[in-house]
């Protein structure tokens, strides 16, 4: 009985690099898929909290100009 893994990988090896690129994204995400839910589950409650903060006043936007400056100079 041929090993089914070995082909898979000897047919994705004659693929041009962005496929197999691709390939091995699918491949990664396949095994992280119930944790993935949960994360974006998570991330979308966080995302409603800070909309809710900012809705409220509580929070303010600040220019993405001046947070990558402030960045550029901490990584100095």
């Amino acid at each position: 009985m041929p090993d089914q893994v070995s082909e898979l990988a000897k047919l994705g090896r004659a693929l041009a690099p962005s496929d197999r690129e691709r390939l091995v994204d699918q491949l990664l995400e396949s095994l992280n898929e119930p944790a993935a839910a949960e994360l974006n589950a998570a991330w979308e409650i966080e995302i409603e909290r800070r909309l809710a903060e900012y809705d409220r006043g509580d929070v303010q936007a600040v220019d993405a100009e001046e947070v990558f400056a402030k960045a550029r100079r901490i990584a100095q």
